[in-house]
């Protein structure tokens, strides 16, 4: 009872109509970038952080907003996945092998229609998770310690492998980079300079918000520029929805299976929606046999990807929100914006601005309502957008993201800087070293090197500290278990996902 408190509290706050207009833009927008093929979540929302700024908008107001670009970008790369076969990000990559053989056979509006249907079936699910494990779970972390949360953080860059790639040793590069460069600036603690080299702007330190806009936002610009500069695709006719109401009862199990297994994977730290979407996918083909038509336009095909990956978007809300661990990549950008607004995420966070929490969940549920009133009947304007060339959509986003970093400190040192992490992060994708495990040294670093100080006063130097209780020996241990799964399990479910793909009929 005290859980539905608190949730009608932040329908009290997301519903006001000025919340609820940014919530709606933030679906309409993050449902146009999940479409546009490579942009992705994490981009959508690092693109849309300067804006939040620009607008000076109240804390509540900003991660309602930005929480539903996420969810609108989830929903948004499926449409490119059926219409192109080409992911508007990686977790629709399942998506095609299915949805892409529907078009082909005339039955494009149907399979937008039903993985629309099962993306809101996937987010409804994982949000109904998200408000019962979340408040549980920011009760447990309260009995933990500076040496817990050391092992907690430590756990959290062990596990990067799952959210960002192929090669765990350039994960590691990328999170050694990150935690080096938050050590910039000034020692809190003893009052030294670290790697200032004089410069009087890095005295307090590298604002991570200019770090994101600049690795992601302007680095998708460049790309963009480089790769997909020249004139629209030439798209697919939808055509009319022929979807039978008896259809759309036989996914109903799909969908409540994809969306559980999706919200589990989210909640582990570095499994993420693309793990939902590709377990999902599994099992339905599994559950359904030689019954199904796999990998040939079997709707059951489109329907599990898509609630596993929308299920797997909120579960990744949970360690983000509970313990400040992001469980995705994108999660690990708003966990950036809480951090810039001055809000510690953890489980102090569901007492001192339980608003704000409340808040964004309950956007959660609306929004999965406003996607689906969207995509339905506006999915010819979104289908329109993958013809329209990107040399028109680029100046628009390079004007938000410029004048949303001005807005913030009005220092042109922080553009050039934005700039800079820019072109070295174009140039670090070029090596194929992921940025997601930068941001988030960036972000965890100092915390983790608090902690660690506090938990060396508090045993006066004693090192064994931080494995000493049961609880921190066991994140040390699964710890240990993240950082070694990802060269055993990983190479394993990568080529599985690529001879599922490859037995797709359309998949060249």
């Amino acid at each position: 009872m005290e859980t539905l408190g608190f949730l009608m509290e932040g329908f009290a706050v997301a519903l006001t109509p000025y919340n609820l207009m940014f919530a709606l833009f933030g679906a309409f927008v993050g449902t146009l970038i999940g479409c546009l093929p490579g942009l992705g979540p994490a981009n959508g929302v690092a693109i849309l952080i300067p804006l939040a700024f620009t607008l000076g908008l109240p804390p509540e107001t900003a991660m309602i907003l930005l929480t539903a670009v996420y969810a609108g970008a989830m929903y948004g790369g499926r449409i490119s996945s059926i219409l192109l076969n080409i992911p508007g990000d990686e977790p629709a990559m399942m998506t095609c092998l299915d949805g892409y053989p529907m078009a082909q056979k005339g039955r494009a509006a149907d399979a937008l229609a039903v993985s629309a249907i099962a993306s809101f079936a996937g987010g409804l699910i994982g949000t109904i998770g998200l408000i019962m494990l979340a408040p549980v779970l920011a009760k447990f972390a309260l009995t933990f310690g500076p040496a817990e949360y050391f092992a907690l953080f430590l756990l959290a860059f062990a596990t990067l492998g799952g959210i960002t790639g192929k090669n765990p040793m350039k994960t590691v590069i990328a999170a050694t980079l990150g935690i080096m460069i938050s050590t910039v600036g000034i020692d809190i603690s003893t009052g030294t300079q670290r790697y200032t080299f004089g410069v009087l702007e890095l005295y307090e330190g590298i604002d991570f918000i200019l770090a994101i806009v600049g690795l992601f936002a302007i680095s998708e610009l460049l790309f963009f520029v480089e790769h997909r500069m020249g004139g629209g695709r030439e798209k697919m006719q939808v055509g009319k929805l022929t979807l039978t109401f008896k259809e759309l009862v036989t996914t109903i199990p799909t969908q409540l299976r994809g969306g559980i297994l999706g919200f589990i994977s989210g909640v582990l730290p570095g499994a993420g929606a693309s793990l939902g979407s590709f377990i999902s996918y599994t099992l339905e083909k599994q559950v359904v046999g030689k019954k199904g038509t796999f990998g040939e336009g079997d709707i059951r095909g489109v329907v599990a990807p898509e609630a596993g990956n929308n299920g797997a978007s909120s579960g990744a809300l949970v360690p983000m929100l509970t313990l400040g661990v992001p469980g995705s990549g994108t999660t690990a950008v708003l966990l950036a914006m809480l951090i810039s607004l001055n809000i510690t995420p953890g489980p102090l966070m569901f007492t001192q601005n339980a608003d704000i929490v409340w808040g964004v969940i309950a956007a959660l549920l609306i929004g999965n309502v406003l996607l689906l009133v969207l995509n339905i009947p506006l999915v010819g304007f979104f289908v329109k957008l993958l013809s329209v060339p990107p040399m028109y959509l680029l100046p628009i986003v390079t004007m938000v993201a410029f004048v949303g970093i001005y807005s913030i400190s009005h220092s042109t040192f922080d553009l050039y800087f934005m700039v800079a992490f820019g072109i070295a992060g174009y140039f670090l994708r070029k090596l194929e070293i992921p940025l997601v495990p930068i941001i988030l040294g960036l972000l965890l670093g100092p915390e983790m090197e608090k902690n660690l100080g506090h938990a060396m006063v508090l045993s006066d130097g004693d090192w064994s500290i931080l494995w000493g209780s049961p609880l921190a020996m066991g994140l040390w241990i699964v710890a240990g278990l993240g950082l070694i799964l990802p060269y055993l399990v990983g190479p394993l479910l990568r080529r599985r996902m690529n001879a599922a793909m490859k037995e797709s009929p359309v998949s060249d």
